[in-house]
């Protein structure tokens, strides 16, 4: 059985007393289950704060960027050392948002992932396709080509180390939501594109949806045979809704 992974990406939200106040909800309430690994990826500004409350807990921590630099001159980046040091495990790459606004490439995404998994974060990679792309049944062709990109020069070992999300851009903070049936497609497609680096590694590596998942849709989502879990937006934000996520696998 694959890993199963229900991530929380809290994007522009979490002051130090909003993220006091949903973690506390989070340990609190019935967050935990031993199917699924629970992730959380507040701001920067709250990592440390967040690692303190977490401790000894069943809720991993994860960031939601990093540079592709290691250190130097490169004013407001945050390196993987630094995330490291205030006790962030994971980190999520090429997220939409970040592609759409602040122009990120594949290569830059593997840039990223590579540096991650050398300093042994372990990187959740982001691909998907807008509307107009989906409307001109371009989805396998872009999907495709990130992922081509994305893990170039990849080893079975570095894809086993990694987690992928598929996030229709379309999906995202919309409300609207693929259906199972169409979120099934694409991530079997991606199953199958990262079997050329390795079949192996393919069939082990988790492999998230995102998009609008609340806890009413979770579990017609998560009992597709190749969604692995969720990468969780504005129902993050919310203990009760982020647990019934948790709770729907």
């Amino acid at each position: 059985m694959r890993e199963i992974i229900i991530a929380g990406n809290w994007k522009l939200n979490g002051t130090i007393p909003e993220t006091e106040s949903l973690l506390k909800g989070l340990l609190d309430g019935n967050s935990q289950n031993d199917k699924v690994t629970v992730l959380v990826c507040p701001p920067y500004t709250s990592l440390h704060y967040a690692h303190k409350l977490l401790e000894g807990s069943h809720i991993k921590l994860g960031a939601q960027d990093m540079s592709a630099h290691e250190k130097g001159a490169y004013t407001g980046e945050i390196s993987a050392d630094m995330l490291l040091t205030v006790g962030a495990r994971y980190v999520i790459l090429g997220h939409s948002e970040r592609r759409q606004y602040h122009a990120e490439t594949d290569e830059l995404v593997n840039a990223k992932a590579k540096l991650a998994l050398a300093k042994g974060l372990r990187p959740i990679i982001c691909v998907g396709e807008l509307l107009e792309q989906r409307e001109r049944n371009q989805t396998e062709e872009v999907v495709g080509t990130q992922v081509a990109g994305t893990l170039s020069g990849f080893t079975a070992e570095m894809v086993q180390q990694s987690v992928i999300a598929y996030e229709p851009v379309w999906a995202i903070g919309t409300g609207k939501t693929a259906t199972p049936e169409m979120a099934q497609e694409v991530h079997k497609f991606i199953r199958e594109r990262v079997a050329a680096v390795d079949s192996n590694a393919a069939q082990t590596l988790p492999i998230l949806y995102g998009g609008s998942v609340k806890p009413g849709n979770a579990a017609g989502l998560l009992e597709q045979p190749d969604i692995d879990g969720a990468l969780v937006g504005g129902a993050s934000l919310k203990a009760a809704d982020f647990i019934g996520i948790i709770n729907a696998v």
